[in-house]
């Protein structure tokens, strides 16, 4: 049986899952892993399909989760950027007893634009979808580039997405199909209403992937959550910012568990 690959480290007494975005692995969280380690239990994950857990294929969200979950011990702080926010809000709703707090990370409950919603055309995510059948390492450095665009460090954080991407085998075709697949068509809005958990949301001022007009409507709509924004940092606020972002974890943390 193909199991998820997983490492724990830190010797904090609360464990703190990380979940990385779409076409990445756990070694994303490097800039921050040292940090957080002298506070928390760190649980670093590769996404079923990404990284060294890449003899998946493409899986629901729902499936994907409760991947995830089987390693993961029996309570936690579960942070996820991106994608990983996805997996992390499905966790905290069909398994709340395992969640101790959920933190997202330039996330989106849904990631696809819609009348009266900002985010990603799904024009845009289907020609993604398209590119990866032609060129998928470059399509997945376009996807990259994206993530950074508008801050002062754009280029340095690009070069160290990309390095984390090439460190390790590149994911299939089938399994990035899969992620875009979650990210078109997840939308767990209503859901998270009934959320009981500490729960923060965390943003980049400058993200072009999730445009920060959400952030005061799920202000309004998940009034028992709370929302950061970090004024110049864009999709990766913890590669832009990595001490403004720990000491934001910690401080979350250190208030409700």
């Amino acid at each position: 049986m193909n199991n998820v690959w997983w490492q724990t480290k830190g010797e904090g007494d609360r464990h703190l899952v990380l979940l990385h975005g779409w076409g990445l692995n756990a070694q994303v969280w490097d800039c921050i892993t040292p940090e957080l380690s002298a506070h928390f239990t760190l649980h670093l994950v590769d996404l079923p399909g990404f990284g060294r857990s890449r003899d998946f294929g493409a899986m629901s969200l729902d499936a994907m989760a409760e991947l995830v979950l089987k390693q993961a011990p029996e309570q936690a702080i579960w942070l996820g950027w991106s994608l990983g926010g996805l997996v992390a809000s499905q966790i905290a709703l069909t398994h709340p007893q395992r969640v101790q707090a959920l933190i997202t990370v330039a996330s989106s409950p849904c990631f696809c634009a819609q009348d009266d919603w900002a985010g990603i055309k799904p024009e845009i995510l289907a020609g993604f979808q398209q590119q990866l059948s032609e060129d998928f390492q470059r399509t997945v450095e376009r996807f990259l580039a994206l993530q950074t665009l508008g801050t002062e460090s754009a280029r340095q954080d690009a070069r160290a997405l990309k390095s984390t991407v090439l460190s390790l085998p590149m994911p299939t075709v089938d399994a990035l199909n899969g992620g875009l697949e979650i990210l078109k068509t997840a939308d767990l809005r209503q859901a998270l209403t009934s959320l009981d958990k500490p729960f923060l949301r965390l943003y980049g001022r400058l993200d072009g992937l999730v445009p920060r007009k959400i952030v005061p409507q799920l202000d309004a709509l998940w009034p028992q959550s709370e929302s950061y924004l970090f004024a110049k940092a864009a999709h990766a606020p913890f590669i832009s910012h990595p001490d403004e972002f720990s000491q934001v974890i910690r401080e979350f943390a250190d208030a409700k568990i």
